[in-house]
Formats: structure tokens, C-alpha cells, sequence
């Protein structure tokens, strides 16, 4: 007869395909493990607090963060190894289940861990689980990965902020363009920048002799006594 609960002789119910061996070898390497795997870590965990939690069950031999494959950045899992195979099950039996950091992390026995193992296995670099997963989670990472290009797809694009396009609204402003107040600020500064001031008269250059003497030969510059034939005379 075919039964509804979990065969209670099964150490775990995760098969790693990476296991090179039989069902029975896995299994073996399960029962005298002394590491532990810990799922469904937020991303921003950080070591320390994952060390300070397994501590409690007893002496940590060593710890590896997962990582994703591609930014190098953890992705929500570690490897646990402790010294004594019974600080391994008091670490399945009481921390699984233990909330960090707002979620209730998973410990499961894992066969051992070698070089390699550290990195996510999915398309993207981090988590398989994360790759396909439709709900907005933001301890670890928002949407899944093919939500996100999705999202991305559809998205529509944004323009810079100032930009300027030709024939825009703010190219009529004054009638001419270019300024506000007729025909732009820019001829105005022109005219502007061709004058110079003088703080006084001794800053001012010194007037063209040429200009003189043209003034001088204007009659309206004759002093009283000056006769036209002096004036034709000159030439």
C-alpha cells in the first residue's frame, strides 16, 4: 500500500544531481556528513550574523556564502561545516526553521562541500529557484529573472530630462527664438559685449587726430573770427 507521509528512513528528500555515486552512497554520505546546507537566505545577510546563529549549535569548522556566478555578490544559500557530527543534527533539528533577518531560513544535511559548489547554477548566475519565481521579493533581488526581462521588454523608454527637440514649443518664445524679448538674448549680449565703459575720462582712449582735424574743418566748429577764405585757404 502506497503511503501519504514521508518515508521516515529517507535523510532528505534532495537528490543532488552533482553527486557522483549511487542512491545508497548518497544517502551514506548524507548520515556522516558534518555540513549543512542553509537555504533561502536574504541577499544582504552577511556572514557574521550566519556564524553567530550556527554557533549555537555548536563549534563552526568553516562557513561559505553562495555566491552568484556572474557579479560575485551572495544569492542566498551557504555551506555549513561544523566538527562533530552531532553539532551537524542539533544544527538541522533546532536552527531549521529560524528566522534571519525576517526570513525562515532552511538547514538540511548536505553530502559535502567542494570547490565549486559556492557558485548559483542558474541561467543568470545566482539561484535556479530564483530564475523562475513570480513574486516581488526584495530580500532577494524583486522579481525572478525572467520577470525582470520581461519587465524590461516592455518597459517603455525614458527620455533624458532637458532634452530639447527641434520645433518644440521652446523654440518659439520671442518670436525669433533663442531668448525671451523679440529676437533673443544672444543679440542683445552681442551689442552688450561691443561696449565698454570708463570709470573716468582718463580711461577713455585718446581721440584719432584724423577725427580732429575733420572737426575742425566743419564749419560748425568755427570760432567766432574765423573767416571762410582761412577755411579755403587750408586746402
Amino acid at each position: 500500500m502506497t503511503t501519504l507521509f514521508k518515508d521516515p528512513t529517507l535523510i532528505s528528500a534532495y537528490r543532488d544531481r552533482r553527486f557522483n555515486g549511487t542512491q545508497e552512497e548518497f544517502e551514506h554520505a548524507l548520515r556522516t556528513s558534518i555540513t549543512v546546507y542553509v537555504g533561502n537566505l536574504s541577499f544582504y545577510t552577511t556572514e557574521e550574523q550566519v556564524y553567530e546563529l550556527f554557533s549555537r549549535a555548536g563549534e563552526v569548522k568553516k562557513l561559505i556564502m553562495g555566491l552568484d556566478k556572474n557579479t560575485k555578490t551572495p544569492c542566498g544559500f551557504c555551506f555549513v561545516l561544523f566538527y562533530s557530527r552531532e553539532d551537524t543534527e542539533d544544527a538541522v533539528k533546532y536552527i531549521s526553521g529560524t528566522i534571519l533577518d525576517d526570513r525562515s531560513i532552511r538547514v538540511d544535511f548536505d553530502w559535502g562541500f567542494q570547490e565549486g559548489r559556492q557558485w548559483g547554477r542558474g541561467r543568470s548566475g545566482g539561484q535556479v529557484r530564483d530564475e523562475y519565481r513570480t513574486d516581488y521579493d526584495p530580500a532577494r533581488g524583486g522579481f525572478g529573472k525572467v520577470v525582470q526581462k520581461d519587465l524590461e521588454v516592455h518597459r517603455p523608454p525614458i527620455e533624458p530630462v532637458g532634452s530639447f527637440h527641434s520645433g518644440s514649443s521652446n523654440s518659439h518664445y520671442g518670436g525669433h527664438g533663442g531668448g525671451y524679448g523679440g529676437h533673443g538674448g544672444s543679440h542683445r549680449h552681442g551689442r552688450e559685449s561691443g561696449r565698454k565703459r570708463y570709470r573716468s575720462e582718463d580711461d577713455r582712449p585718446p581721440t584719432d587726430v584724423s577725427k580732429r582735424s575733420r572737426q575742425e574743418k566743419n564749419p560748425r566748429f568755427r570760432e567766432r573770427g574765423d573767416s571762410d577764405e582761412d577755411e579755403s585757404g587750408r586746402h
